[in-house]
């Protein structure tokens, strides 16, 4: 845990260093990352063997929840990256 506090503290610090710097291909960077890890986190999920076993018994409520979690997750990315850079475009 203190790993990504460090990780998420440092990335503060170097977004603030290259603050009055326009880097325009981070969202592009952000949102291939966000796909890369929803896929990564799917492919560990379908190769754990007791996981796919007990997929049935989970049942709808926990796949729904899930499914709900992660687009909503994704949702809320867009729409915070959209308020953010209306507020730069607005500068």
């Amino acid at each position: 845990m203190f790993m990504v506090i460090s990780f998420m503290f440092a990335g503060i610090a170097v977004g603030y260093l290259f603050r009055s710097i326009k880097l325009s291909f981070i969202h592009r960077l952000i949102i291939t990352l966000i796909w890369l890890l929803l896929f990564l986190l799917g492919v560990d999920v379908g190769v754990n063997k007791t996981v796919i076993q007990q997929f049935g018994k989970l049942g709808m409520e926990a796949f729904l929840l899930a499914l709900g979690g992660t687009f909503g997750s994704v949702l809320a990315t867009c729409l915070l990256w959209l308020s953010v850079r209306k507020k730069n475009i607005s500068k």
